[in-house]
C-alpha cells in the first residue's frame, strides 16, 4: 500500500482528569486538547487519568483514537444532542482519515517523537451511556462498530497538541479494526475468524484471552455489566 496515504499532520491530542458525570459517576471520559508538548510514556500521556484502571488505560490501552468522521454520523442520528465534539468519546487522538476500515490490528505509526501500535478495537462500556445520557449508547457503538481503537506505546516520546502521525508498518492487512470489531461482537462464535484472530500475536492479551475462551468453551462472555453497568438511565 501507499503509506503516504496514511498520514496526518494535524492529529489533535487530548487528555482528561477524573470528574463526576451528570449522573454522579466518576469518569475521565471527557477529554480536552492539550495546551503544550507532553510526554507519551508506556502507560499513556502524562497527566491523563482513568477512573477505573482495571478496565481502562495501561500499557495495552495507552491511547485511544476516535475517527473524527464519526461525529457527523452521531450528530445526524441524534440531532437534538449538542455533545458530539472531539473528546466526547474519551479519545486521546482525534483525526480524519484513520477510520476503522482503513487501519489494521498491529499497524505501527509514528506519532511525533513516539512510535505506537494498534493493539485492539475499543470495547465500549456503560460510561458512554452516562456521558451521553442514553441507556443504549454503548450497545449502539458496539453494534455499529464506531468505537475507535487502542494503542500500545513501542517508543516513548514527546507529542504536540497538533501532532503528526504516519503509518510505518503493516503486519496484518487482512485484520482491519472494522472487521475484527464487527465479527468479535456480531459473529462472536465464528470458529474460522476466531482461529485466525488467535494467530495474531500483536492483538492485546485481554482480547487474545477471550478468543481462547470462546474457542475452548463455545460460549460468549457476558457483556451486560460492561454495556449497561448498574445505574438506570432514560430510554
Amino acid at each position: 500500500m501507499d503509506f503516504k496515504s496514511m498520514q496526518a499532520p494535524n492529529v489533535t491530542v487530548l487528555s482528561g482528569r477524573v470528574a463526576p458525570l451528570e449522573t454522579g459517576l466518576p469518569s475521565a471520559i471527557d477529554k480536552r486538547p492539550i495546551e503544550g508538548k507532553i510526554w507519551l510514556g508506556p502507560e499513556g500521556l502524562s497527566g491523563d487519568q482513568q477512573a477505573d484502571k482495571k478496565h481502562h488505560g495501561g500499557s495495552e490501552r495507552a491511547l485511544h483514537l476516535y475517527p473524527l468522521e464519526h461525529y457527523h454520523y452521531w450528530q445526524q442520528r441524534y440531532p437534538e444532542s449538542s455533545g458530539f465534539s472531539p473528546g466526547a468519546f474519551g479519545e486521546n487522538l482525534s483525526a480524519s482519515g484513520f477510520a476503522e476500515n482503513t487501519v489494521c490490528i498491529g499497524d505501527i505509526f509514528q506519532l511525533d517523537e513516539a512510535v505506537i501500535q494498534v493493539s485492539q478495537p475499543r470495547s465500549p462500556c456503560f460510561k458512554l451511556n452516562h456521558s451521553f445520557m442514553r441507556s443504549d449508547m454503548a450497545l449502539t457503538v458496539q453494534i455499529n462498530g464506531h468505537g475507535g481503537y487502542l494503542f500500545r506505546v513501542l517508543t516513548p516520546g514527546h507529542v504536540h497538541p497538533e501532532a503528526r502521525m504516519s503509518l510505518l508498518a503493516r503486519q496484518w492487512p487482512e485484520l482491519t479494526v472494522r472487521e475484527v470489531a464487527w465479527r468479535f461482537f456480531n459473529d462472536p462464535l465464528n470458529k474460522a475468524f476466531l482461529s485466525r484472530l488467535s494467530e495474531c500475536e500483536v492483538l492485546s492479551e485481554s482480547w487474545q484471552s477471550k478468543v481462547r475462551q470462546r474457542l475452548q468453551s463455545g460460549l460468549v462472555e457476558d457483556w451486560n455489566k460492561r454495556l449497561f453497568g448498574f445505574m438506570d438511565l432514560p430510554e
